[in-house]
């Protein structure tokens, strides 16, 4: 769930097949959008998460991603993706996958090599540093806190080296259907919309934090962590 909630939070720009890739950037091609990004989250080792993002995702023959060495780390499964729909714009596949860190892996430019239908092939790039972005704490309120009345803000204590964070609000009383996705924060801190949390509900949020957000050289982000849920109540 907790990956389903992040890959639907990127903000995955990327142009057509039939559009010139944008210049500077080696993270797009003439196909697409490349991006490695290093997770932490909660219960499981470090672990890699290739993707790449798609208007054209009807003409791609096979997505290998490869070590800097330019030996093969793995492939992309087509079948697996998540669909990305925004209003006048075509849909996009954001084909992902994780897996752990090999132990040889080490920093530098990791590329994907796409394979179109027609035979053609294009490469992006993204520049990966492996190392671990720490989770948030100290979340106020608290886990399994009990409030008088809704809360105005939700807030958390800064992470070293997390420069944007994003925050995800689910009801718990509806099934834990999420019903607030934050826009990217500068600030540990996120003053709630009117009327989201309501006398008597019970509520979890989690915190995903990011050391930049689209980058030249390290894509939309290289270190992301995810918090673990906290849940809090209201009389």
């Amino acid at each position: 769930m907790l990956a389903t909630v992040t890959l639907l939070a990127l903000c995955l720009h990327v142009p057509k097949i039939s559009l010139a890739a944008r210049p500077g950037d080696k993270h797009y091609n003439m196909a697409g959008f490349f991006d490695i990004h290093v997770c932490n989250w909660p219960g499981r080792p470090l672990f890699f998460m290739p993707l790449f993002s798609t208007a054209g995702y009807d003409d791609i023959r096979q997505i290998e991603i490869f070590y800097p060495d330019n030996s093969l780390l793995t492939r992309l499964d087509l079948s697996s993706y998540r669909t990305i729909s925004k209003k006048d714009r075509p849909d996009k596949r954001v084909f992902i996958k994780q897996l752990d860190i090999p132990a040889n892996a080490g920093d530098g430019w990791y590329a994907a090599s796409i394979t179109l239908n027609d035979g053609k092939v294009h490469r992006a790039r993204d520049y990966v540093i492996i190392s671990e972005l720490g989770r948030a704490s100290g979340q106020v309120p608290g886990d399994k806190q009990e409030l008088p009345a809704p809360p105005e803000k939700l807030s958390w204590q800064a992470i070293p080296g997390a420069t944007f964070y994003q925050v995800f609000i689910r009801d718990q009383w509806d099934n834990n259907k999420l019903i607030y996705t934050s826009t990217l924060l500068a600030e540990p801190e996120l003053t709630l919309p009117e009327k989201l949390i309501e006398s008597g509900g019970l509520y979890s949020w989690t915190i995903h934090a990011r050391d930049t957000n689209e980058d030249l050289m390290l894509g939309d982000f290289n270190h992301g962590s995810m918090s673990k849920p906290t849940s809090f109540s209201v009389q």
